[in-house]
């Protein structure tokens, strides 16, 4: 058996998915873990496969790395899976002539939105530990499959070409037929795989028949590697919350050849597909003999426009010179918002720089922050920040949101993650969380390059600056800013922090960035204490607050005298007294609408004369 041989002369039929099969029998755990637990159901789906006439199989590997285990408390059981599953992998095919391929799928895939996103050393390390189980039992070829984000299948194609000079078959993953989630064209890619060594390379998941093939289109035949295609049955769909592909194998007949006309040496299936599709594509070949030359169809190129300018001067380009202030206005529980929008003309008609609009706090249902803020803009002239939970919209919610802040000229986002549905008033509503704030902040500023989630162009350049949250209030506030640094990475154009207490915090924030060279603007958040009940409540109750010692004492005294608003009011101007002293951003947020407490605060922090350079 060679595979570099068998590829140069002819078409190869790939199996289907082994996840879909092992899914059908009602597992809801590992898959990997069955070649341990339920050796014979793997090792029939292999037979099955074969039988329908694949020429390769792939082992049940697919997640069988440090990461993913992980999640299932299984990474002490690496060595083993991935031994078992090869082991059942030869059993199946021995005799038959028939290809094992190692399989490793990508880790940061889009399917894992909500996990956190793995480093790359630890990628590396992951894969290197799996690869080298491939090594020790032996494989025929290495199959790297399921990879939105080229760079890490770069990197992981890079290690395998330093360890093994085995056939490898690297698949990317697309949203959009032809484009890459980073926004990068299917042959540009696939070229850049080839030139790092990879002996086939292709697509698989995501997308069916019709798209993938349309893709491959615009494909050319390389000069050093061969195409491959393993397409989805079909677009999912939800029965009896199960998901559920088309089960019609025909449809799969006629894209046998069409793919092989396209060029691809590999013909296989992802999720979804059974033996009866892979049938369906042996039977569907005319020919096994590959294709020599094609027509390419060219890639219409949509170069999105650039953002016409806009007119004023943007808040993260004033905090940089000049005290800039923010304020904070909850949008209204019911549909009197008389109060809402008189507070905010008085706060403009003061000097506020921004009316900034929270989404739904403390998981409240308020009257849309989109609409409020739309009507500040355009009937009032006012400029408002808009604050954006990942809690409340999914992914595809989140990218229509998004696009109609644009539409509407909101251009100013605070990404944050929101509070717990739990904690408000609909307990029994679910927190969606498809993305975490890091990753929001990422999708936004993908919108000002005129690209969408999935790398599509959307005609036009986006001119969003991006906020990212603070918790200010911990005891190591050095340990935390490390999060800051990773939010900037993120594309974080500047900081907005949770009310402070304590005279000293901002102090000892402004030394921690100046520690770990960050240099964005931040607007550090005061909100005034209107009762000692009031402080009690926030200090005890409120995630992310916390008040002094000194502070609850002194509202305590101060509501035995009678002035616990007076004594509030105090603390605040003492507070912004200490942000003035560090930075130019003040961002008071306003409690239970009294706008008038805010207002009062407003015009004490323009009345500081103290500006940092930026």
């Amino acid at each position: 058996m060679n595979l570099r041989k068998d590829l140069s002369e002819k078409v190869l039929i790939a199996d289907g998915a082994m996840g879909t099969l092992l899914y059908s029998y009602g597992v809801d755990r590992a898959f990997e873990e069955l070649s341990l637990t339920h050796p014979e159901d793997v090792l029939n789906i292999h037979k099955a496969y074969i039988e329908a006439g694949a020429d390769i199989i792939q082992t049940n590997t697919y997640g069988a790395n440090y990461i993913k285990l992980k999640r299932y408390g299984l990474e002490d059981e690496i060595k083993r899976i991935n031994q078992a599953a090869i082991r059942l992998a030869k059993r199946a095919t021995s005799g038959t002539g028939t290809y094992i391929f190692g399989t490793m799928g990508g880790i940061n895939g889009a399917s894992d939105s909500k996990v956190e996103q793995a480093p790359l050393d630890e990628i590396k390390r992951s894969f290197r530990e799996q690869l080298y189980c491939f090594l020790l039992e032996g494989v025929d070829a290495i199959l790297l499959e399921t990879f939105y984000d080229p760079n890490e299948l770069k990197t992981v194609l890079q290690i395998v070409r330093e360890n093994t000079d085995l056939p490898v078959i690297a698949n990317v993953s697309m949203h959009e037929p032809g484009l890459l989630q980073n926004g990068e064209k299917l042959p540009d890619v696939l070229q850049e795989i080839a030139d790092l060594g990879a002996d086939v390379v292709g697509v698989n998941c995501r997308l069916g028949p019709y798209h993938m093939a349309r893709a491959l289109e615009t494909v050319p035949l390389l000069d050093n590697a061969y195409l491959a295609a393993y397409p989805n049955a079909s677009l999912p769909e939800m029965q009896e919350g199960k998901i559920i592909y088309q089960a019609e194998t025909d449809y799969f007949q006629e894209y046998g050849e069409i793919f092989r006309k396209q060029g691809a040496r590999i013909i296989g299936g992802c999720c979804g597909t059974t033996p009866e599709h892979i049938r369906a594509f042996r039977a569907g070949l005319r020919s096994t003999k590959p294709i020599k030359t094609k027509e390419v169809r060219p890639i219409i190129e949509l170069v999105p426009e650039e953002p016409s300018p806009l007119e004023g001067v943007r808040l993260l380009d004033k905090v940089r010179e000049e005290c800039t202030v923010l304020v904070e206005l909850d949008p209204p529980r019911t549909f009197d918002t008389e109060q809402f929008f008189e507070g905010a003309k008085a706060l403009h008609a003061a000097g506020a720089d921004a009316i900034t609009i929270s989404d739904n706090s403390l998981a409240t249902p308020r009257i849309s922050n989109m609409a409020i803020a739309s009507i500040l803009k355009h009937e009032y002239d006012i400029k408002p920040l808009i604050h954006l939970t990942t809690r409340d919209h999914n992914l595809v919610g989140m990218h229509s949101h998004i696009m109609g802040f644009h539409k509407l000229g909101l251009h100013d986002v605070l990404a944050v993650t929101g509070d717990p549905t739990k904690v408000g008033d609909f307990p029994g509503a679910s927190s969606v969380f498809d993305l975490r704030s890091v990753e929001l902040i990422q999708l936004i500023k993908k919108f000002n390059d005129g690209i969408s989630y999935t790398g599509k162009s959307l005609k036009e350049k986006a001119r969003f600056h991006v906020a990212a949250a603070f918790n200010p209030n911990v005891l190591n506030v050095e340990k935390a800013v490390r999060l800051i640094e990773r939010k900037v990475e993120y594309g974080a154009d500047y900081i907005i922090t949770q009310p402070i207490y304590d005279t000293q915090k901002a102090r000892v924030l402004n030394e921690a960035l100046k520690e770990a060279q960050i240099s964005v603007p931040v607007f550090v958040g005061v909100m005034p204490l209107l009762s000692s009940r009031n402080a009690e409540f926030l200090h005890n109750e409120v995630p992310g607050i916390r008040l002094t010692n000194e502070v609850r004492e002194r509202m305590r005294e101060a509501e035995k005298a009678g002035r616990g608003n007076e004594e509030g009011m105090l603390i605040s101007k003492e507070i912004i007294d200490s942000i003035s002293e560090h930075f130019n951003g003040v961002y008071i947020i306003t409690p239970f609408l009294r706008y008038d407490l805010s207002l009062e605060l407003l015009q004490y922090a323009k009345s500081k004369e103290q500006v940092h350079v930026i």
